[in-house]
């Protein structure tokens, strides 16, 4: 389709993104054939080129990116907007190793979790829901995996000594369990009973009563277990080894262990959407950010951004994000499952 000089964006991929991560723009009249330099906007702020064509672009989303659209800006002319969902950072200077945790109240929870051994001055800081940041525990060790109950308790593991404690809403602790090895990744079922992932290689069921079972076995991981329900009750794990061609496990409420899906770069947290379709952060093809899987085991990136580590999609077509760093929120068409079902 001819441009009349004016360019054009036909298609964005991946539709949504965080600051750093790198998006394909196909359409035309980029200029490139005449010599002119296209310029990329998130908002007030341009982006940087990493490949110009005169109808393909990829582009590399600046720090300040904010709004929902994307422009392509040629001499004085640019295109209509395009659609794009942004994240935008919400708290810095922190250190998250997996998904953050939502209560039903909106208020968000993230680990400053430290080097394995290392004690630090905040371990948990709890987000409101007007993005106010405020710390919460001092006392934890290496925190490591979040999930809330149905009575809106935190429940935290500690790889450092293999416990699991219990957090009021009013931010009181108590040690809940130990002995749980390398504690990493913790999730609840419908009924009410928490699975701790033993990175080392042991999936742990712990009843209402705190009786523990040995659930599932599967292959060790060299930084820790991700773990999340699906709609339809069954255990989904990741867990990255030294391999570049990671799986996802699907373990039934038996404690059958299958491979749900082969081929992603270092999967860390992970959730699922109403319709079933499963969220990792990841890397596909080499991109990293967000991957949705299908029920059909088709996979594709879905949001771009580097340093992604978990996850929590909110029923309110919200997304909270955590990097190795900070903390996002993004706006997305994505409807999350309900909170502490």
């Amino acid at each position: 389709m001819k441009s009349n000089g004016i360019p054009r964006i036909e298609s964005v991929r991946p539709a949504a993104a965080l600051p750093g991560g790198e998006i394909s723009i196909r359409g035309s009249g980029f200029g490139v054939r005449n010599h002119l330099r296209p310029l990329v906007q998130f908002g007030p702020a341009d982006g940087s080129l990493v490949i110009a064509g005169d109808d393909f672009l990829v582009a590399r989303v600046p720090e300040g990116a904010s709004g929902g659209a994307v422009r392509v800006k040629l001499g004085g002319v640019e295109s209509a907007p395009f659609p794009l969902a942004l994240g935008t950072q919400v708290a810095d200077n922190l250190h998250p190793v997996g998904n953050p945790a939502v209560d039903s109240l909106g208020n968000i929870y993230v680990t400053f979790s430290g080097p394995r051994g290392q004690r630090v001055p905040v371990s948990l800081y709890k987000v409101t829901p007007n993005f106010a940041v405020k710390p919460f525990i001092t006392e934890l060790m290496n925190p490591t995996g979040l999930t809330i109950d149905s009575e809106d308790n935190l429940f935290v593991s500690c790889r450092h000594d293999g416990t699991i404690h219990r957090v009021t809403p009013e931010g009181k602790a108590m040690q809940w369990l130990e002995g749980m090895g390398i504690a990493t990744g913790i999730a609840f079922d419908k009924e009410h009973n928490l699975y701790v992932g033993d990175r080392s290689g042991t999936i742990f069921k712990i009843g209402p009563d705190r009786e523990i079972f040995v659930f599932a076995t599967i292959e060790p991981s060299v930084a820790a277990y991700h773990l999340a329900f699906s709609p339809q009750g069954d255990l989904y794990v990741t867990g990255p080894t030294t391999s570049s061609f990671d799986r996802v496990f699907r373990i039934t409420s038996k404690g059958e262990v299958s491979i749900f899906f082969r081929g992603l770069g270092r999967p860390q947290g992970l959730a699922f959407d109403r319709q079933g379709n499963l969220y990792v952060a990841a890397s596909l093809g080499g991109q990293r950010g967000i991957v949705r899987v299908t029920p059909e085991h088709q996979a594709d990136l879905v949001l771009s951004g580097g340093g992604i580590v978990g996850m929590a999609l909110l029923p309110t077509h919200r997304a909270i994000l955590t990097t190795n760093s900070a903390l996002f929120s993004l706006d997305w068409d994505i409807e999350g499952l309900p909170l502490n079902g």
